[in-house]
């Protein structure tokens, strides 16, 4: 079983979402948050849904939503957040901010609210999110923003989480 709140990091396909399931894989009740939305038409993206669904034990439920801040203030089975990086791009569509990207600090209000509901969850929560800031600087001010604020929401989640771990090619290894 998890600690109560638990943040899993990771590149992209680097088993994080496995990491989070194995977790959680003993409790009779979770209730999946997906964050991702459905991307309607986009055959890649249904694929990728369809694996995860086929993975996840029946008695499993499904919420899919960015609201995540009532879920984490109300009782409850787990949550298993899945991921942080969809939500920050929905979060930054829902604002407008890729179009405007004076915008930001809408979406750093809702990181901070965000943030504080983690902290006094009195769910058991894991969370999935990329660790997206170690490569090149993005050439666009827009992706510099988006970087910019994923390491800030890695950041608040992680300094207020029991547990951080870091995943890379299926292997999970804490962070302390």
């Amino acid at each position: 079983m998890a600690e109560q709140r638990t943040l899993i990091l990771g590149g992209a396909r680097s088993g994080k979402s496995i990491a989070a399931e194995r977790l959680l894989a003993g409790e009779p009740e979770v209730l999946y948050v997906a964050t991702g939305g459905d991307d309607s038409g986009n055959a890649e993206w249904a694929s990728r849904i369809a694996l995860h669904q086929a993975r996840r034990p029946e008695s499993w439920g499904l919420a899919e939503t960015i609201d995540l801040v009532p879920l984490l203030d109300s009782p409850g089975p787990p949550l298993l957040i899945d991921c942080l990086t969809l939500w920050l791009s929905r979060t930054m569509d829902s604002l407008d901010v890729w179009a405007d990207l004076s915008r930001a600090g809408l979406v750093e209000e809702r990181i901070a609210l965000l943030a504080e509901a983690w902290s006094r969850t009195s769910r058991l929560v894991v969370a999935v999110s990329n660790d997206i800031g170690s490569g090149v600087v993005p050439a666009d001010a827009g992706t510099r923003l988006f970087r910019d604020l994923m390491g800030r929401l890695n950041t608040a989640i992680s300094l207020r989480s029991d547990t951080v771990l870091w995943t890379v090619a299926g292997r999970t290894l804490p962070l302390t």
